[in-house]
């Protein structure tokens, strides 16, 4: 494996022209819609160009207030985006968006939405490996680039798809993300429209997926989109369980490989995926199980891009573990403040299974 730079892709490479035209939107699909219909936004909506702090929210967390949302006046970062929902609180739970509502470069991050799409067409249940994959000459060759994150394989391996999985989501391998796209679709381009069309299904109106890995600074998304994702991805247990592996093993040698995400190391963090790229800059969408003042535990989720772009990926990793460590830590700590008004009975809390 190259763990050098990062998670994802490396500086000073060029990123190669995309074959792909940014797809048209269409009006909110009724598919994603129904996604999101247990979202209520409790938190500010905060408009571009570095607002200071946030509006009071019009409904405090758990039927409150105003003004007292769990999501309020969050230590947002000075630059980029940032979304932040956590489950199961009052009615329907909280989410809140930070900064512009612009699509950037979301490098590895891009890792979830193929791990999403694989899932979807090859579903796996517990501890089940799932069917083999012969690694092919590409994925094999690209093993040794000096141009971005990989993970050595060797021609004629025959590894199973969770394997693969964990090989592409711990170390964030792209020669990985690339094999799985091949072997789900029969080409990357063909895969890449199976991601573009999940992405709407989601309502994720303001994504656009140009490959498999997240090497290319043409796939573009906001927080708020990614978080969509997060929400529906933590509900695959296979998935949950991949992204909070603290390391691996090599499908070559036996050293053990260390996931890229060291916000694991904070308690309750379960995942789930790095990114960063000098267009990028540093990105992370994070999940950790928190509990409210009654002991009820809820996810929270976080998405956090754009932090330090145009500077080198191990700048914008640092920053946006930072951010993200505090946000976390504030969330954590309103949190063990709250008891919420209503227990709804739904299944946000402890979400299960894909959906």
């Amino acid at each position: 494996m190259r763990p050098e730079p990062e998670p994802g892709e490396r500086d000073g490479f060029p990123t190669p022209p995309s074959p792909f035209r940014p797809r048209r939107r269409p009006a909110l699909l009724a598919t994603g819609a129904s996604a999101l219909v247990t979202l209520v936004t409790l938190g500010s909506v905060l408009a571009a160009r570095g607002a200071a702090d946030d509006a009071p929210s019009a409904t405090g967390a758990g039927g409150g207030r105003p003004g007292t949302s769990l999501t309020a006046s969050l230590p947002w970062p000075q630059e980029g985006q940032a979304a932040v929902l956590v489950e199961g609180i009052g009615q329907q739970g909280t989410a809140a968006v930070h900064g512009p509502r612009r699509p950037v470069p979301i490098a590895s991050v891009t890792k979830v939405m193929t791990a999403y799409v694989i899932l979807r067409d090859h579903p796996l249940r517990g501890d089940a490996p799932g069917p083999l994959v012969t690694v092919d000459d590409e994925a094999a060759n690209e093993s040794f680039s000096g141009a971005e994150s990989t993970v050595e394989v060797r021609p004629g391996q025959r590894l199973s798809q969770r394997r693969l999985l964990e090989l592409m989501l711990v170390p964030s391998g792209n020669n990985i993300a690339r094999l799985l796209a091949r072997w789900d679709a029969g080409s990357q381009e063909a895969f890449v429209a199976r991601m573009n069309r999940a992405a709407d299904d989601l309502g994720m109106d303001d994504t656009t997926y140009t490959g498999a890995s997240g090497i290319e600074s043409t796939t573009t998304s906001t927080a708020a989109d990614q978080l969509k994702l997060a929400r529906q991805v933590m509900r695959d247990e296979v998935f949950r369980s991949v992204v909070a592996l603290p390391r691996t093993a090599p499908a070559v040698g036996s050293t053990t490989i260390p996931n890229s995400n060291e916000l694991l190391a904070a308690p309750g963090v379960i995942g789930i995926k790095t990114g960063s790229s000098t267009p990028a800059g540093g990105a992370l969408m994070w999940a950790v199980d928190v509990a409210d003042r009654t002991g009820r535990r809820h996810l929270a989720l976080g998405v956090v891009l754009h932090q330090r772009a145009g500077t080198s990926p191990q700048e914008g990793l640092h920053a946006v573990f930072d951010t993200s460590r505090a946000l976390v830590d504030e969330v954590r700590r309103r949190m063990a403040a709250i008891a919420p008004a209503t227990d709804t009975g739904s299944d946000t809390d402890a979400p299960s299974g894909t959906r």
